[in-house]
């Protein structure tokens, strides 16, 4: 790919009006621009991308942005804010089409067909960097190395799954710090959800035989591992060994459990996406269902944002690109309809699975039927997310009334923070919209303040507060990229408030309400009272379902800072003193706490006793001691 490097500077446009300079902006890459395949920006006057597309002859697509009058209004709106243009070309027109898709999702243009809320998917993971590998719930990046199975639709789909897998396979869940630490099997090991490899209840070859037997039946041979299993419970109950064969019938048990739990279920899939599209009152809701190894893994529904007339096709292949920009596409793709450019996707989708990819649309039979319910799911979709829409506007009104806004807040902010006497302190940032809970603008802060006295609430929140703005006026002075609240709410009393409103004077941040919410009477839920600079306290009514909304959003944020606090206590709580020393891996750690009990009595430990553990050497002994003896 080659990327174009000159620059227009709006003087060069002309001057006659926005739309005008625009077109004469363009105009001017026209002269340079190649005649390949490529990718191309439109650019404002801050730098932030309006629009990305794709073409097979950029030189022909791009001459159509210059005749403005044959454009659709949200396209001259484009134009008019267009200054300056970035061009990439490229081999291909489907390599374009990846390059598209991937822009799309990292800048987030406006006027694209976009893809807002496309979390990463969990899959089960099997490791393979360990000589008794763990079968564990994996979310992001694919930086382990192991074998991957999924995706799932949710968290919830995985650990259930891995809860009957436990059973089945009775492979270990737990950590390599744990296991290298252990001196006696777990709870799992007692209630038989682990074979207790970490104390070597099980040989190697056994260990690896199960996780064999677990790789095989989450690729899709389920039927051949129960076979297996029930002919081995079978001579066992021959031999007269009923608790082997009691065993078996468990771990069939659960096997079974994990395909009961599949409420959709077609022996025609084996792997394969099924996305249905349903359009209403201008808005699309997508529902996705995903088979993995002839099993249904659960379903999604996602809401990209778009022009009211954008048509169903145009939405659904602007999805299905920015979908599998990050995912590796399955084998076969079933769509609820036709694509604009089909044969093109198909074609970059091949590219970006390294093999074919199946996309159809099917008329008749099963996998119709399986279009048509995925279609019902998303027409019941999008018809509570429009009422949803219908009452969260009703209650910003009604906030707005309360607090006396000038308009319905399009961003609430709500802080709190956690702690306990002061250790592993956070703070937690929840934010609300039109649109509800705003899951991915969701912020924590780690307590850095050396000089804070330990549980003391006011200074934490200042902390939280200084640092929050003091990036909102950098990264958005103009306030005009949507990271600004209209509304800020704080778990506290006046004191709170009084913090917030120091921070915002030092900062100089105006235009944006603050209100704390303190708890009532006895700490009664339904007698909060609510404080604002220059006005008395007061309360709502009980049945107010703005009272009831605010609620929500001050028990979402109670919610979130614990959970921040819990998942940082238990990091530390699990951190051992040699995990520090260089050259400790988990053989060596687990043969110094066998010898020694703990790692303080490592740290306790003379030179001689340390060289005395089997595995350590006098320089690694030498390495140890001065680690926790530096100036002796």
């Amino acid at each position: 790919m080659e990327e174009q490097p000159e620059t227009i500077t709006p003087q060069e446009a002309s001057p006659e009006g926005p739309c005008a300079r625009g077109v004469a902006v363009i105009e001017a890459y026209l002269k340079t621009m190649p005649s390949s395949p490529g990718v191309y920006r439109m650019l404002n006057a801050r730098g932030d991308a309006l629009y990305v597309g794709k073409a097979k002859n950029l030189k022909k697509r791009v001459v159509a942005y210059t005749r403005s009058d044959r454009l659709p209004l949200r396209l001259q709106r484009m134009v008019s804010e267009t200054v300056t243009m970035e061009v990439v070309t490229t081999h291909t027109e489907a390599e374009a089409l990846l390059l598209e898709s991937n822009l799309i999702k990292r800048l987030g243009p406006r006027y694209n067909i976009l893809l807002k809320d496309d979390k990463s998917f969990p899959h089960i993971l099997i490791t393979g960097d360990h000589d008794w590998p763990q079968i564990v719930k994996h979310r992001g990046a694919r930086s382990v190395k192991g074998e991957y199975f999924g995706p799932f639709a949710s968290a919830g789909a995985v650990n259930q799954t891995l809860s009957h897998l436990q059973k089945a396979f009775l492979l270990r869940s737990c950590s390599d710090a744990v296991f290298a630490s252990r001196t006696r099997p777990c709870l799992l090991y007692q209630i038989k959800r682990c074979s207790a490899p970490c104390v070597e209840r099980i040989s190697h070859q056994d260990y690896m035989a199960l996780v064999e037997e677990a790789r095989a039946f989450l690729s899709g041979h389920s039927q051949k591992i129960q076979q297996e299993l029930s002919r081995r419970m079978e001579d066992a109950a021959e031999r007269l060994d009923y608790e082997e064969a009691a065993a078996f019938r468990d771990r069939i048990r659960a096997l079974a459990r994990i395909q009961a739990r599949q409420d959709i279920n077609l022996p025609s899939i084996e792997e394969a996406d099924v996305i249905a599209l349903h359009q209403a009152g201008g808005q699309s809701c997508i529902q996705v269902f995903f088979f993995r190894s002839g099993c249904n893994y659960g379903t999604r529904a996602y809401f990209p944002a778009h022009a009211q007339d954008a048509e169903p096709g145009e939405v659904l292949e602007a999805f299905i690109g920015q979908f599998y920009a990050d995912k590796m596409p399955p084998r076969d793709i079933l769509l609820s309809d036709d694509l604009p450019h089909h044969d093109l996707l198909v074609e970059a989708l091949a590219v970006r699975a390294g093999r074919k990819v199946g996309v159809t649309v099917p008329k008749r039979g099963d996998k119709r039927k399986l279009i048509d319910h995925a279609l019902t799911n998303a027409r019941e979709a999008l018809g509570r997310r429009l009422a949803e829409s219908s009452s969260q506007a009703k209650l910003l009104q009604g906030v707005a009334d309360i607090f006396g806004l000038d308009a319905p807040p399009q961003r609430i902010e709500v802080y709190d923070n956690s702690h306990i006497m002061g250790s592993n302190a956070v703070g937690g940032m929840i934010v609300a919209g039109p649109e509800g809970l705003m899951k991915a603008a969701y912020r924590k802060f780690n307590i850095r303040g050396d000089e804070l006295t330990p549980g003391d609430d006011y200074a934490m929140m200042r902390e939280v507060l200084t640092r929050r703005f003091k990036r909102a006026q950098k990264e958005d002075p103009d306030r005009d990229r949507g990271l600004w609240p209209d509304l800020v709410l704080i778990d506290g009393g006046k004191g709170q408030l009084s913090v917030a409103c120091e921070v915002f004077a030092d900062l100089g941040v105006e235009d944006v309400a603050l209100v704390a919410i303190s708890k009532g009477p006895d700490r009664n839920a339904g007698r909060e009272q609510f404080h604002m600079a220059g006005r008395e306290s007061f309360m709502l009514d009980m049945k107010d379902p703005v009272l009831y909304f605010l609620q929500r959003l001050r028990d979402e944020a109670h919610r979130f800072a614990i959970g921040t606090h819990r998942a940082r206590r238990s990091k530390a709580i699990g951190q051992s003193q040699l995990d520090d020393v260089a050259g400790i891996g988990a053989r060596r750690k687990k043969a110094l706490l066998h010898h020694f009990g703990s790692a303080r009595e490592v740290a306790n430990a003379g030179l001689a006793d340390l060289e005395a553990v089997e595995g350590i050497s006098r320089t690694m002994a030498k390495k140890i001691y001065d680690h926790f003896h530096p100036g002796g």
